[in-house]
């Protein structure tokens, strides 16, 4: 698609709204790239582009219907619904990164027409800007560490029947109650030591691999009751590496596996949704 002009707007309606996915610098390359192919939102006109002063964004005329709080509030509810839109928004993102610079904006950016979109851009210039700057020639890596799985606990010894002890007039051998007790707090020791030693080799997992990064983000880990995955989480973080240093991160990750024996997930390269500040 070439750039812009009064076409696709003319088509727009009272109830539409302008969409928005990235923002990329206003560049010949820009101008000119061709976004045919791109499905964006359910329900939503062509992508395209929609140029301001010095800037350029991704953008699609939708029904705003389909944005109001309350059809918002309802897909969240579907888990597939909303993976549907989280999937369509990050297709177009990548696409615009992959032939440029490009800030990707939240998930449901909207703006009531695209002279209101172009308005965002020209009043919040500099911020678009810093933050091309920021990830130009960079992508986001994600980083996952988790603890050692723990050996099985301990099982008590089932009691014996009242009846047959008492028939056998028998009593439980001395001490097995303690011993039970004592291989179960030894057991908890393990834990804790295991859990100490893990979150030790998760600091240095990160302390490598920022030294490879422009920048890094701790985030919050997540729990089974989340993903279903039974692994704890020790460290979960996201860096911003130059695109020439992708390959030595990936060995650095590889080093760490063989030397600290850990389970260390690597993800990307994505676009810098991380890293690009508020705008």
């Amino acid at each position: 698609m070439t750039h812009p002009g009064p076409g696709p707007r003319a088509q727009a309606r009272e109830s539409d709204s302008t969409y928005v996915f990235a923002v990329c610098r206003s560049t010949r390359a820009t101008h000119s790239a061709d976004l045919t192919g791109l499905v964006g939102m359910p329900g939503g006109q062509e992508v395209r582009l929609l140029a301001s002063e010095t800037l350029t964004a991704v953008v699609q005329t939708v029904p705003a219907a389909d944005f109001t709080d309350e059809a918002w509030q309802l897909r969240l509810s579907d888990q597939a619904e909303i993976e549907r839109y989280a999937r369509a928004h990050h297709d177009v993102v990548s696409a615009a990164a992959a032939r440029s610079p490009a800030v990707p904006l939240p998930l449901a950016t909207l703006y009531h027409d695209d002279e209101r979109a172009r308005h965002v851009l020209d009043d919040e210039a500099a911020r678009f800007h810093s933050a091309l700057k920021r990830i130009a020639h960079h992508t986001e890596w994600g980083v996952k560490v988790y603890e050692p799985e723990a050996p099985p606990e301990p099982v008590a010894p089932p009691p014996e029947p009242a009846m047959r002890a008492a028939e056998r007039r028998e009593s439980p051998a001395p001490g097995a109650g303690l011993a039970y007790l004592n291989r179960k707090r030894g057991a908890q020791d393990q834990r804790e030591r295991r859990r100490e030693e893990a979150m030790t080799i998760a600091e240095s997992v990160d302390s490598e691999l920022r030294s490879l990064a422009a920048a890094s983000r701790r985030l919050r880990t997540h729990g089974a009751a989340l993903t279903g995955d039974q692994r704890v989480h020790v460290l979960n973080a996201t860096y911003l590496v130059p695109t020439e240093r992708a390959d030595d991160l990936r060995r650095t990750v590889t080093a760490l596996k063989e030397r600290t024996g850990s389970q260390i997930e690597l993800s990307g390269p994505w676009v810098p949704y991380s890293f690009v500040g508020e705008v």
